[in-house]
């Protein structure tokens, strides 16, 4: 090692040295006091290896994506048990991309204006919105209480003539009937794309989710099972597909090559493509209308540790899921719990609490006697989209009625399972939760 190399190689690791301590200092445990310390619903969980390796990709300027997205995206498709993994900059990001694949020219019977595509009317709008963004019709189906998923059957009696995919997501973690979804694309002849943004590391009749689909989709935002900061990543088993989801992330180029890499091909200037000159360079062929949604090397490094201690962070979830359910089980008769296929391991993003109609109370006495307390509440999510201003004047199909779905609207709401919720923060919240129910 020369002078200058072993000079470097001490100045970082006195860099990770400071980053430990700061990280200590920072960021390191406080003390819990009941009703005065906010108890999250989610959040990020970082044991300061998630700071070294920031600062560390930080040092080696490797600001782009580059070497640590590419073995991001290899760990994450070993994780998931997945062919490969597409690290893009959002969970959003990572549902349009996997949508505007399936209208790739490149494909034998792509997607077209005006198709149809099944959903779920209790979503997150960037479920349902690459629908719309790339010309296609939603057609939203209803959810059951309690799974806050469409069953199989509301699914098949939702398609039509011009039906061409299932996009649903699997509600707050809980695992969906991905075995029936997939029969049922697969006798229709339909693409399914599973939303597994808030379920990572769940699984299906030993399957993990994201993997039943052409396609599944994660997010990394902070919220979710584990973070990049900002983040997402698009899952597929089939190579070819693989290259549509790049090029659509990558401003829609015919070119597969790595940054900072030229002719993988071995044919960079060999070309001859649509109208173009023969020779055109293969780096600037665009082939789709794409974006630039790539995510960076600074974030996949973070994500390296993140995906390291995902075992950790599932079994907590599933703790703390688990202490909640047996502390609300006694109140059955006033609230509707939560519940799963019988095959499936969930990794819960949060516990959903749906207030039923004979209850003494309210949804919105019980989140406001929470909140009172320092404990965070959610909605699930954008409820009924239909109700929604975005969604005011959109062309749709809704097939059967959506009454669960506005049943969540004025009854459901979510408290916090993720990995932050110690034994203490959880203790107080089993407290405040029997508390209100048993005053």
């Amino acid at each position: 090692m020369t002078e200058r190399a072993a000079r470097s190689a001490r100045l970082r690791s006195e860099i990770r040295e400071r980053v430990r301590e700061l990280h200590a200092l920072d960021h390191g445990a406080q003390p819990f006091v009941p009703g005065e310390t906010y108890v999250a619903y989610s959040g990020r969980v970082f044991d300061g290896s998630e700071l070294e390796a920031l600062v560390e990709r930080a040092l080696d300027a490797w600001i782009t994506a580059g070497p640590s997205a590419a073995e991001f995206e290899r760990a994450l498709a070993a994780y998931t048990g997945a062919r490969s993994a597409v690290f893009v900059n959002s969970g959003s990001s990572a549902n349009l991309l996997a949508l505007a694949a399936c209208t790739s020219p490149k494909l034998d019977r792509p997607l077209a204006p005006g198709d149809e595509v099944i959903t779920a009317a209790a979503a997150f709008p960037t479920t349902v919105n690459p629908i719309v963004q790339v010309g296609c019709l939603p057609v939203f189906v209803d959810v059951e209480l309690g799974t806050y998923n469409p069953d199989p059957g509301r699914i098949e009696r939702a398609i039509g003539p011009r039906t061409r995919a299932i996009m649903v997501a699997h509600a707050v973690g809980n695992p969906f009937d991905a075995v029936a979804y997939g029969a049922l694309a697969e006798r229709h002849g339909l693409f399914l794309i599973e939303d597994t943004c808030d379920g990572l590391g769940g699984t299906l009749a030993g399957r993990m989710l994201g993997t039943f689909g052409d396609f599944g989709t994660l997010s990394f935002y902070p919220a979710h099972q584990m973070t990049t900061g900002e983040g997402g990543a698009v899952l597929c088993n089939d190579p070819a597909r693989r290259r549509l989801v790049e090029s659509f992330r990558d401003w829609g180029k015919d070119c597969w090559c790595e940054p900072g890499k030229d002719d993988t091909c071995g044919k960079r200037f060999g070309w001859q493509l649509g109208q173009l000159p023969e020779g055109y360079d293969h780096k600037y062929v665009f082939s789709h209308l794409g974006y630039n949604l790539k995510a960076t090397d600074l974030q996949a490094a973070v994500g390296l540790a993140q995906l390291r201690r995902m075992p950790s962070f599932v079994a907590r979830r599933r703790q703390n899921f688990a202490a909640l359910l047996q502390c609300l089980e006694p109140f059955a008769d006033v609230l509707i719990l939560p519940r799963s296929d019988a095959r499936a391991e969930p990794c819960w993003y949060a516990f959903p609490i749906t207030v039923r109609a004979n209850a003494p109370f309210t949804k919105n006495a019980f989140v406001a006697f929470l909140e009172e307390r320092r404990i965070a509440t959610r909605s699930l999510f954008a409820g009924n989209l239909l109700r929604q201003p975005a969604w005011t004047g959109r062309r749709h199909r809704v097939a059967g009625s959506l009454d669960n779905s506005d049943t969540i609207m004025t009854s459901t709401f979510l408290v916090g399972v993720y990995p932050g919720i110690d034994d203490e923060r959880l203790h107080y919240l089993q407290r405040t939760l029997r508390a209100f129910l048993t005053r």
